[in-house]
Parts: structure tokens; sequence; C-alpha cells
């Protein structure tokens, strides 16, 4: 038994992350067909040999030469990309000084504040996207208080615009984004900004050269914990950005259940499995590669 824990977490991974993705990429090399499972081919185990090369040799790259070919998968892929990047950023220049402020408070007062980042976890995701739509609708919370203030004449159109998917995306992974910047910034040493200070830096200057350089390990987590799921994100853009938004997330979703093409809809996951991982790679190879020029 000893000897199988060491193994256990490749097992579980193996299990339940690389067979999903192995039969998702099988899935995207089958062709459609209106049977159970809906696509083709299917092994034939009984078949022996034979049956493994008819397997083999039915398989195609069909479905990514179509998404290759099709703008609306480009373009959707790309939006996916923006939509993700900018809310990111935004998450970025929010967040910060959020857990700044959370760090700097006082000690007993840091578990209630941290509680109230954490709240909004407690309700359904889908019921707090709901309560948005009452809020960013022409007859809603947001255009009556702003008609009420006086500083519009009439109702603004935001609800099913770009406008109102990225308010809902900054709203919805802002505490995955502030939490880990704050379990970074909680741990800082303050006799180094106060060392700043006494060398005759401002308190702004001493954020942007001593806390943010240091900072920067919870930065890189929270944009990965938030720009990882924005990317395939369905529930916001369907509900917020109405029919014309178009996100890889809507299209994967589309696929499965409108149009019922599990292939293209697979190769659609892996498209998206690509455009997730492959960016965090690269991070990791250029973090690894800083690193080893820091030593």
């Amino acid at each position: 038994m000893k000897r199988l824990l060491p193994v256990a977490p490749y097992l579980w991974l193996a299990a339940f992350v690389l067979l999903p993705c192995l039969i998702t990429l099988k899935i995207s090399l089958s062709s459609p067909a209106t049977a159970q499972p809906p696509y083709l081919p299917v092994l034939d185990w009984s078949a022996g040999i034979d049956g493994w090369g008819a397997f083999l040799e039915a398989l195609d790259f069909a479905n990514f030469e179509t998404l290759a070919g099709d703008s609306l998968y480009r373009d959707a892929a790309l939006s996916s990309l923006v939509y993700a990047a900018t809310a990111t950023a935004i998450l970025v220049i929010l967040g910060t000084p959020v857990a700044h402020a959370l760090a700097r408070s006082p000690a007993r007062l840091q578990p209630l504040l941290v509680a109230l980042v954490i709240v909004p976890f407690w309700t359904s995701f889908l019921i707090r996207i709901y309560a948005w739509i009452a809020i960013l609708k022409p007859e809603g919370l947001l255009n009556a208080g702003l008609v009420w203030t006086g500083l519009i004449a009439r109702p603004l159109d935001i609800l099913n615009t770009p406008a109102a998917v990225m308010i809902g995306l900054t709203y919805a992974y802002l505490p995955f984004m502030v939490l880990p910047l704050y379990a970074v910034l909680s741990r800082l040493d303050p006799t180094l900004t106060e060392a700043a200070a006494d060398l005759g830096a401002s308190p702004a200057r001493a954020f942007w050269t001593v806390t943010l350089p240091l900072a920067r390990p919870g930065i890189v987590a929270g944009a990965l914990l938030c720009f990882i799921p924005m990317v395939g994100e369905f529930i916001i853009p369907d509900l917020l950005g109405g029919s014309d938004t178009l996100m890889l997330g809507r299209v994967l979703w589309s696929e499965f259940f409108s149009n019922r093409d599990w292939p293209l809809a697979s190769a659609v996951a892996v498209l998206l499995l690509v455009l997730i991982v492959g960016p965090i790679v690269l991070f990791r190879d250029a973090e690894r590669g800083r690193g080893e020029v820091g030593r």
C-alpha cells in the first residue's frame, strides 16, 4: 500500500484529466452520425487487430479543417481571448488596491473583510448573473439611479452589449484576483516600505517600486485563475451579452446541444484547451528562464 501512495496522484490525474482529454480528442477526429453515440467510428473490441485498423483509418482531421476554414470559429476564439484578456487587465487594476487595503487593515478586521470578499460564493453563480440583468436593463436599478441623479437624461442600453459582458466578468471573477493577491501581500514585511519611506520615497513610489514587484506572484496567480475560466465562459455572455456576443463557450454549447454535432463540438473544446494551455506553458517557460537568469 505504501508503494501506491506516491503513484496515487498520477493515477488520479490520468483517470480524471488525461483520459477525458483523450476521449475528447478521439471524438474530435470522428464524424457525426445519427446513432448512439452520435459519432463514428466506434471501436469494435471483438474484431481484434482488424477492428483497430479500421478504427484508426476512419479517424480524420476534417473537423479541425472546418474550424480553420470557417471565420465563425476564428472570430469566436479571438473574441474570447480579447474579452478574457481585457477583463483580466481590469481585474488586476481593481483587485490590487483592494487586496492591498485588506492586507494593510487592522489584523482583527482582516478575517471579516476576507469573509465579505468570499460572501458572493455562498450564492448561486447563475442567480447572481440573473441579478445583473435586473440591474443593467433599461428600467433597471443602474439606469434608475443615473436618471435620478441627473447624470443621464434617458436610460442607457447597457444590457446585451459588450460592456455588460465586461461588467459581468469583472464582478464574477474579482474575488479570484483579490484572494491570491491578499495572500501574498499579507505576508510582505511592512518594514520594507518603511525603509523606502526613510530613503525619501513617497507612499505611491514605495508601492510601485517595492510592494508591486513583490506582489507579482499573486498578480500572476490571480490573472491565471481569472483568464483561464473566462476564455470558456458561457453563462455571462449568454445572459448579459445577448445573441450577438461571440465566444467559444457559446459556440461549444451550440454545437453540442443545438446542432448535436459532437465531433465538431469536441474539436472546439480541443481548440479551447490549446488556447488556455498554450499561453500558460509559454509563460511558465519564460518565468523559468527569468529565474535562471536571476540566479
